[in-house]
């Protein structure tokens, strides 16, 4: 099973209903740890090549409920990365400074380097999200008196993001769009352990009961999201989130079909350059008071 075909988003009538968040296919909790130990090593060489080639970059956008997972994904999947060329950003409610500029400045501004890999923690998205379900927050947005009120400014906005996202790609930046579907009796498990278990206490915030009460609203702002701005460039992933094993070895499968598409290659040196650096070996021997140690093949 090509499972980056299989979470890979149609826009085309999506519905989420479609997707199931317990999905896992024919994976085993055993057979997906050796598979995440299998993606690691691979991640580890590409990224290696994406950092020393500098041409193209990832951007890596995680979207779902509070609880999904977004945090595990971050820790387990890329655990192995090196992090001089990884960068992670979470976005909470924007500052008085960043609503003086439009929504997306301020995710502009941690667009990864070129040859880096970063991770948006929630992201521009949630101008579509929160937003939508609570557009009392536009009021502190100061808008243009000309914007279109909503539903029109959803639709303005998905435009936005879409030519966003083309700009971005255009100029080497891949885009991973993923959203982590979990269903309302995991998110609730979820809630609970944090709630029991005081090791956990600090994940959980009082705010996070609030928002689920407005479940049907957010599920009916994902799936328009999610229909508006799945390009063909830059699409959304719907991750079953449920079981956070599955959820892991999907991201790390669909990282790889990306990196392996970007095919990063070491920068090779033109002759003139491996004689100046065959000048320099010598010149560095020659000055060391002992032989240079040669590294064992094994």
């Amino acid at each position: 099973m090509d499972l980056f075909q299989k979470l890979q988003a149609h826009p085309e009538h999506f519905k989420l209903a479609d997707h199931d968040p317990r999905f896992r296919g024919n994976l085993s909790r055993e057979s997906a740890q050796d598979l995440q130990a299998q993606q690691l090593v691979q991640l580890q060489a590409l990224q290696s090549r994406l950092y020393a080639e500098r041409r193209n970059s990832v951007l890596v956008i995680l979207q779902g409920m509070d609880a999904a997972g977004k945090d595990g994904i971050v820790q387990h999947v890329m655990s192995g990365i090196n992090p001089a060329g990884c960068e992670v950003t979470s976005f909470k409610a924007p500052s008085s400074g960043e609503l003086d500029h439009d929504y997306l400045w301020r995710c502009h501004q941690h667009a990864p380097n070129r040859g880096h890999i970063g991770i948006f923690n929630r992201s521009y998205y949630e101008e579509v999200l929160v937003v939508r379900v609570h557009p009392e927050l536009l009021e502190a947005q100061r808008l243009p008196k000309d914007s279109p009120a909503p539903p029109k400014l959803w639709r303005q906005r998905y435009r936005q993001i879409r030519d966003f996202e083309q700009h971005l790609v255009e100029n080497g930046t891949r885009v991973v769009k993923l959203f982590l579907h979990l269903s309302p009796e995991e998110q609730l498990d979820r809630f609970l352990q944090r709630i029991d278990d005081p090791a956990r206490n600090w994940k959980f915030e009082i705010g996070d009961e609030r928002e689920r009460q407005h479940w049907k609203a957010y599920q009916e702002a994902f799936e328009e999201m999610i229909r508006e701005t799945s390009t063909e460039r830059a699409p959304w992933h719907v991750i079953p989130a449920d079981r956070k094993w599955v959820a892991r070895v999907a991201v790390g499968a669909i990282l790889l079909h990306v990196l392996r598409g970007i095919d990063p290659q070491f920068p090779k040196l033109g002759a003139p350059q491996r004689r100046t650096l065959q000048q320099v070996r010598k010149r560095l021997v020659a000055a060391s008071p002992r032989p240079a140690k040669r590294r064992s093949k094994e």
